[in-house]
């Protein structure tokens, strides 16, 4: 998944992981049943709802929601940011979701909409879904099992919603030919079936046991086929959660008010506390931070998803109002490598000014750690390895020295004035300085600079074309693990035929790194942990599709009225669905 945050120049995507489901490391499969063996994934098929109360929760009010960024979009189909995945948890359900056990606060795989987890047939090719039944949306109709079927084929209308995840397109029966229901073959696809009202068929091209964990994002929420009124449905989607669209006015604000149809007997993930959420986007973020800390009046009652910025840590008098902890998410400065030649990208690496660039960007040391791979620490296989020059340090062409070593071979290898480009929000103060930072750096260093100033409820949308007028910081510039293992990285970021599926970091097009990849996918779990590591360190040392800044975590500033504000490890993000008001 793509993370949440598009710091400056177009790129730098902090994202918390669309959707993306990542139990930590730390997770050991124990007597709850497991999947994917040495991959290390909690799961509780058994789970059932409603979930257990807070202790202290009371109902009532409305929780405000500051966010600098802007979520692409709300269309569950199209989701594939770590922000619009952790919103929609409050009003999408899917056939499976995270849990955050009620002691550790370690995600578990439960099942959502289904009744379990799903049976996977002998050869790995067929799942079977049961589906829960008296689920009725929003307005009191009944969900049927061709809802869900019509949702997962609406996923392969990849040329009208290009922004969501792509793993049905390789691994789905027919998925590289299907086009989607409104396509040549309409709703005739073979690889999904409802053979009766509680039941979903999902047939396969080839095994895919991250199956149950896929089957958590939003695309696998329901979707009347009546109801879809296609690139204006997330102006008025049919909800299943505890919450509902009361309006969107996109780019700006979102406002969900009570579901009165949830049943909060069949859902074992979510809570309904208070009255309503207001989200407010495109906001300065320093400005609703400081609000936030200070919890004068209303401010109390809001929260802001983006990480403290460092000229505030001075301000945090209480250190109950940040809340902390893991991401499962690396940052990384992105270049298409179909664009810019090996020898500049190993320049454009050495020139990258991170040191300045962290305190301009308003970065901490605890909740970004320099990073020297592009696997994050949280994924089992991990293995820590430092080429030169690419540790997540150094001040680049910030130091004279190193800015004259740039451009003296550029001049050699006949690239003088080597022009980079890229997109930038021009309404945020952080990533105009920081703009103005990377901009003067390079500079420096002997490469021509030409940057696109865009308003931030457009970048995201800009830098998701893989085909764009730019050669810097395409998305996705930093990557989340949609779930914990290595399968949910570099098949689906550096394999060729990743450019059309609108995922590729550095646009790398080559078969021999294609054929690594599928010889390590093809491996059992357990031979896939001691492959993947070798996998990434022969991209970054042979390829360098991007220059690894680092693996993030969290600290969010949260009003002193909020209560259970807690982070969810899977997304980097506030755990919304179960926050309530002290004093409602």
């Amino acid at each position: 998944m793509q993370w949440k945050r598009i710091t400056a120049v177009s790129a730098t995507v902090m994202l918390a992981v669309a959707a993306c489901g990542s139990p930590s490391a730390s997770n050991k499969p124990g007597s709850d049943a497991t999947i994917g063996g040495a991959q290390v994934k909690a799961t509780d098929a058994t789970a059932k709802g409603p979930a257990p109360e807070i202790e202290g929760a009371k109902k009532g009010g409305t929780i405000s929601i500051l966010s600098d960024v802007v979520p692409d979009n709300f269309d569950p189909t199209d989701t594939y940011y770590v922000d619009g995945n952790q919103i929609e948890k409050l009003y999408f359900r899917a056939l499976t979701q995270y849990k955050l056990d009620e002691k550790t606060q370690k995600p578990i795989l439960v099942p959502d909409l289904a009744e379990d987890l799903g049976t996977k047939s002998a050869d790995g090719l067929t799942w079977t879904f049961k589906l829960k039944k008296g689920i009725k949306y929003d307005d009191g109709t009944p969900v049927k099992a061709v809802d869900y079927a019509y949702a997962i084929k609406r996923s392969f209308a990849h040329d009208l919603f290009d922004g969501g995840p792509t793993y049905q397109l390789q691994f789905f029966k027919d998925g590289d030919k299907y086009k989607g229901p409104f396509g040549p073959n309409g709703q005739n696809y073979s690889g999904v079936e409802t053979p009766d009202d509680s039941t979903l068929v999902i047939h396969l091209a080839k095994k895919f046991d991250d199956l149950p964990f896929y089957a958590a994002f939003p695309m696998f929420t329901p979707i009347p086929e009546k109801a879809d009124t296609k690139k204006e449905y997330e102006l008025k989607p049919k909800s299943t959660g505890p919450y509902k669209v009361a309006s969107l006015t996109p780019g700006a604000e979102l406002k969900l008010v009570k579901n009165t149809f949830w049943d909060p007997a069949t859902d074992p993930v979510r809570h309904q506390y208070v009255d309503g959420f207001d989200f407010k986007f495109a906001q300065d973020l320093v400005k609703v931070q400081r609000q936030i800390l200070a919890s004068s009046g209303t401010d109390a009652n809001a929260l802001n998803y983006t990480n403290l910025d460092a000229s505030l840590l001075n301000e945090v008098k209480d250190p109950t109002q940040i809340i902390k902890g893991d991401s499962p998410c690396v940052i990384t400065f992105s270049m298409d490598t179909r664009k810019i030649p090996f020898e500049v990208r190993k320049l454009i690496a050495e020139a990258y000014p991170i040191d300045d660039w962290r305190k301009v960007a308003g970065l901490t040391p605890d909740t970004a750690i320099p990073a020297s791979t592009y696997l994050p620490p949280a994924v089992p296989g991990f293995v820590k390895y430092e080429l030169p020059g690419l540790t997540g340090k150094g001040k680049g062409a910030s130091d004279p020295a190193i800015a004259q070593k740039v451009k003296d071979k550029l001049k050699e290898l006949g690239k003088e004035n080597f022009e980079l480009s890229w997109y930038y929000s021009n309404d945020n103060p952080i990533t105009t300085q920081v703009n103005a930072l990377r901009t003067q750096v390079f500079q420096k260093a002997g490469f021509k600079v030409r940057t696109i100033g865009v308003p931030s409820a457009k970048i995201r949308a800009l830098i998701g074309k893989q085909d764009g007028p730019v050669n810097i910081g395409k998305a996705p510039a930093n990557w989340c693990s949609d779930w914990p293992t290595g399968t949910s990285w570099f098949p689906v970021l550096y394999k060729s035929d990743a450019i059309a599926l609108g995922n590729s970091q550095g646009q790398l097009q080559d078969p021999k790194l294609d054929a690594e990849i599928d010889r390590v996918a093809a491996l059992s779990p357990d031979e896939q942990l001691k492959e993947w590591s070798k996998v990434d360190k022969m991209i970054m040392q042979d390829y360098l599709p991007s220059v690894p800044l680092y693996y993030a975590a969290s600290a969010f500033p949260v009003g002193k009225n909020i209560g259970h504000a807690v982070n969810d490890p899977t997304q980097g993000m506030p755990e919304f669905t179960s926050l309530y008001l002290k004093q409602p």
